[in-house]
């Protein structure tokens, strides 16, 4: 099953500069495994070393937050929407 992507700018520089795309996979975690062999190094700064969701990024499918869903594990279909967000902090 095909899944659109929207990329932040941060890892558009992997995909060609392009905003959005489609990836294939049953779960998130499968998704991301095929964005990586369809562009090496784009995961590097989603998932950790450890194969966990890094803690500044933030991942929704339809909007919804991975975390309160199934973070890596969260099912995914055909037609589903994945924004990948980094999180952004500051202030003063």
């Amino acid at each position: 099953m095909t899944v659109q992507v929207k990329l932040p700018t941060i890892l558009r520089k992997h995909a060609g500069g392009e905003p959005r795309v489609d990836a294939e996979g049953a779960t998130l975690r499968e998704l991301l495994s095929d964005l990586e062999t369809r562009y090496p190094g784009i995961t590097k700064n989603v998932v950790t070393g450890d194969g966990a969701l890094h803690r500044f990024v933030n991942v929704y499918v339809n909007d919804e937050d991975v975390r309160y869903l199934g973070s890596l594990e969260t099912a995914v279909a055909e037609g589903d929407t994945i924004s990948i967000l980094p999180a952004v902090a500051g202030g003063r």
